[in-house]
């Protein structure tokens, strides 16, 4: 996979997990309790979050992203 895809679709992930971000707080004013917009828009953003650390767990654990300077013992 190249270096690429992986940036594009972690930065996939993150529109639109700001994109529910804003359209929770978007309903949650304009509702005002009325609806469960607000809850299903917050639900897929905390789904959507864990879908990508879960991604990004696999992703090392597998071999194809791999991390650099954490955790790591120097020369």
């Amino acid at each position: 996979m190249s270096s690429e895809l992986k940036t594009l679709v972690v930065v996939g992930f993150f529109i639109f997990i700001l994109w529910n971000l804003g359209a929770g707080l978007y309903y949650m004013m304009v509702d005002k309790g009325r609806s469960k917009r607000t809850v299903n828009s917050l639900s897929w953003r905390i789904g959507l979050s864990v879908g990508l650390i879960v991604l990004v767990i696999i992703g090392i654990a597998t071999g194809v992203i791999e991390p650099h300077g954490i955790g790591r013992a120097g020369p």
